[in-house]
């Protein structure tokens, strides 16, 4: 009888049984469709040999006026700029205290206890001593982990050597505490606010002893600089002018610096101009304070940056002319957000979940509903005035705001019931918002991407798409996936595109993770509007124009580039990636051509179609599997032994296995049963394959 072609539809399909989903593929890993037939996905290789502390939950890559290429790394515990192969941290100071003998040492210990009655850090966070002088034959000098909590005043680190008495003192010692760590995983509490957004409750702050539920990092280019926030905490800035050693330093500092000394100052009843000697940084409605000026004095005109004079208004006159040291304040950046965008096009930052201006009372709460804006172009100014373009706009839809993403035309911003559409209207209202589609979900901070101009996202239960309009993105993994996924890990679920396999990719955490690691992931393949599954363990992925390929970071702390040859080279040992695909059932045809399994087949002979384009290895090769059964509901490997063996030798090949090398133009096999499964795998250094279409050639048996 003729050949029987082995034509499968492209994408797996799990939503029956292997034997009601006849005529496409199962199950499968490290697999994806290119022009509808199955290919192993290419390998992966070491962006640096260098580590980072912590678990990388964002990445950002931009090039600089200079032409210099950043890479932003935003990690649980770190924010680092990846530059020519090397992590610099710079991970903002939180707050700075200068400290009094505050060293105790113990001889023939390395522990160290330090007091500090003002800040009280957390376990894994990092402090910076500096100016100190020795103590029990140490000196405290550099970053230092935080080891241990002794009292609300006192913590431990670990010095590099033990100490050679029992001493306290240090003498003045600066103590600059960095951003305070996060947990590496979700941890979900019970109650209004206990979930894995944000530190502790909403509007709880950096309080001592209140630790960072999972730290999802936002960040975003402003310019050839850099904006970031971690969910719950402040806003900062990193300028690429100072060198990618330079610490970012609090938004709300920037704005709220200290000026130079007045050199000479006019007044008139209610109205002064003063001059300094640089006026940098001084916006419209900043508040000027300092020795002789009174309460209340503001900065009323807009002027040119750099210049020398700086109109003002006070409610009262100032004492007289002379020369004041003043600081200036007031710019009234938000001191805690759970995401930042940047709208490059108008130039705002814009900061999603905030604590409101209020009028400009201080501290204001934080509403995780809120969204709030700079002026255009000017990141330091916050005060909505008639003057200026800031402002901010509480949506309604929700109880918190999940997420936003910029596209080309507008932002996308995600409720945990709600998706609106925040689009730039100029001035007065510089922003209009408009409920896209209400009763949404959204399972994660992360799981939005937009490709091509079409936003894809991960639901709680299903999976959506905007290109216009809200649609239900249909799924053939759709209840695999959910049955597998690890809910109460949801928040680690995040995207990433790979625009030259066409595809849409969200990792997750599974049932099967081993100390809840999100170890595998779902494709979609909008071209070709296929999906795939696998596993895989990686924390963050950046798809960046700017670079021959996209990077991905994994739980060793590297950062990795992937779709870049075939094997496993995160480490300096390559090791083979294992890559298989298994089709559903199919009936085994009979010579009437029925193919329901009213006779059993005999299939004694097999034509394979694999090319081993893109391999790197002398004599690449596949092994091919095929599992009979003869009934839906028993074993597979119902034949003449449990499985079929293979009369061609191609090196040691394993029973029920067919090892098929590139010149391979048949196999003879021995399979009888009424249904059947493919299975092609590799398991070789340096092997690419794409299947083709095998051909069987079959004999009509028995009924039994």
């Amino acid at each position: 009888m003729p050949l029987q072609k082995l034509a499968l539809k492209p994408g797996m399909n799990r939503e029956g049984t292997a034997y009601s989903t006849e005529g496409t593929w199962y199950d499968g890993d490290k697999v994806r469709f290119r022009s509808g037939l199955p290919e192993k996905i290419g390998g992966w290789t070491q962006y640096s040999p260098n580590q980072f502390l912590g678990y990388c939950r964002a990445l950002w890559n931009w090039q600089a006026l200079n032409q210099n290429q950043y890479l932003g790394v935003g990690t649980n515990i770190k924010y680092y700029i990846a530059f020519g192969g090397a992590y610099y941290d710079i991970t903002p100071i939180t707050t700075t205290e200068t400290l009094t003998n505050p060293f105790s040492t113990t001889n023939t210990s390395k522990t160290v206890t330090v007091t500090d009655g003002t800040y009280g850090p957390s376990v894994g966070d990092y402090v910076i001593f500096s100016g100190g002088t020795a103590v029990g034959g140490l000196t405290i000098t550099g970053e230092y982990k935080v080891a241990a909590i002794v009292s609300p005043t006192q913590y431990q680190i670990i010095a590099a050597s033990a100490a050679t008495s029992t001493a306290t003192g240090g003498g003045t010692v600066t103590a600059q505490y960095e951003l305070p760590v996060g947990l590496a995983v979700a941890t979900i509490g019970t109650g209004w606010s206990t979930g894995p957004w944000g530190r502790g409750g909403w509007g709880s702050g950096y309080s001592s002893g209140i630790q960072e539920q999972l730290r999802l990092w936002s960040n975003d280019n402003f310019g050839q600089d850099l904006v970031i926030a971690p969910r719950g905490g402040a806003i900062y800035y990193w300028q690429a002018s100072g060198g990618p050693s330079v610490r970012s330093q609090p938004l709300a500092s920037l704005a709220n610096s200290t000026a130079a000394d007045i050199v000479s100052a006019t007044f008139t009843s209610g109205v002064s101009t003063i001059t300094v000697a640089s006026a940098t940084g001084i916006y419209p409605y900043s508040y000027i304070t300092g020795t002789g000026i009174p309460t209340g004095t503001y900065v009323t005109s807009a002027y040119v940056i750099g210049s020398t004079s700086v109109p003002i208004s006070s409610t009262t006159t100032l004492a007289s002319a002379g020369n004041y040291t003043f600081s200036y304040s007031g710019a009234y950046v938000p001191t805690q957000t759970n995401q930042v965008v940047t709208s490059a096009i108008q130039e705002f930052i814009i900061a999603f979940g905030a604590n409101s201006y209020n009028g400009g009372v201080l501290p204001s709460p934080f509403n995780p509903m809120l969204v709030r804006w700079s002026d255009q172009a000017n990141a330091y100014q916050w005060i909505p005035a008639v003057t200026n373009q800031s402002g901010e706009y509480a949506l309604s839809n929700g109880s918190y705001i999940m997420g936003a993403r910029a596209t080309r035309q507008e932002i996308l911003i995600w409720t945990d019931s709600a998706l609106y559409t925040m689009q730039y209207v100029g001035y007065p209202y510089v922003w209009s918002f408009q409920i896209l589609m209400d009763n949404i979900t959204v399972i994660s901070p992360n799981c939005m991407i937009t490709v091509n101009n079409v936003t894809y996202w991960m639901g709680i239960g299903k999976f959506y798409r905007y290109n216009g309009t809200v649609q239900t993105l249909p799924c053939m993994l759709r209840q695999y996936i959910y049955d597998d996924i690890n809910l109460s890990q949801a928040f680690q679920v995040f995207s990433g595109a790979n625009e030259g396999y066409n595809e849409v990719w969200w990792w997750y955490v599974s049932y099967e993770s081993n100390g809840n690691a999100i170890d595998k992931y779902v494709i979609y393949n909008y071209l070709d509007n296929v999906w795939t599954y696998g596993t895989m363990a990686r924390t963050a992925w950046l798809d960046t124009g700017s670079r021959q390929f996209p990077i991905a970071a994994d739980y060793n702390s590297r950062l990795l580039y992937h779709e870049n040859g075939n094997d496993d080279v995160s480490t300096s040992s390559p090791q083979p990636i294992t890559a298989y695909i298994q089709s559903s059932d199919f009936g085994i045809q009979a010579t009437d051509g029925n193919t329901s399994g009213q006779h059993f087949g005999f299939i004694w002979r097999m034509l394979p179609d694999v090319n081993f384009n893109g391999s790197t290895v002398a004599n690449p090769s596949v092994t091919i599997t095929l599992y009979p059964r003869q009934n839906s509901g028993t074993a597979y490997g119902y034949a003449d032994s449990p499985y079929v063996t293979s009369s061609q030798t191609y090196g040691n090949p394993a029973p029920s296995e067919y090892t098929v090398q590139l010149f391979t133009g048949e196999v003879y096999t021995r399979l009888r049963g009424r249904q059947m499964a493919f299975n092609i795998k590799s398991t070789g250094l340096g092997v690419a394959w794409q299947l083709g279409t095998p051909r069987f050639d079959v004999k009509q048996d028995g009924r039994r």
